[in-house]
């Protein structure tokens, strides 16, 4: 092999590699749009089996957008999922609940006094 031989598969093998990641979003994008029918997403599909990339160039010319818009709305909603459950568990141990929910082992016998303590310092921290 010479040098140009391994300079040009480094340069296929990047398209390669750069145009599966395309597939993957187009196809990703395909089955998040549920504003399309299963008819045209299936012709999509068979479009980019049949001609991968002229199929692949005239999607992101003339959906790209769209794309664009739906993953910022994804990435919103999971945001605000994230939030709300770092709200809610941060909500819920107040530190009167903490010590209380200590007090209770303690009374158990789950834990012992200096176990309590420093519970309880940790708490009021």
């Amino acid at each position: 092999m010479s040098f140009w031989d391994i300079i040009w598969f480094i340069i296929v093998s990047f398209a390669f590699v750069a145009y599966l990641m395309v597939l993957f979003q187009i196809i990703g994008d395909l089955f998040r749009d549920h504003a399309m029918s299963g008819v045209v997403k299936a012709i999509w599909i068979i479009a980019l089996i049949v001609f991968p990339f002229l199929s692949a160039f005239v999607y992101v010319v003339a959906r790209g957008k769209g794309m664009t818009e739906r993953r910022m709305s994804e990435l919103a909603a999971m945001q605000k999922q994230t939030d709300a459950y770092i709200r809610d568990v941060a909500a819920s141990a107040t530190p009167t609940e903490q010590i209380a929910k200590a007090q209770q082992m303690l009374d158990d016998g789950t834990i012992s006094q200096p176990e309590y303590n420093r519970l309880k310092e940790k708490a009021l921290a």
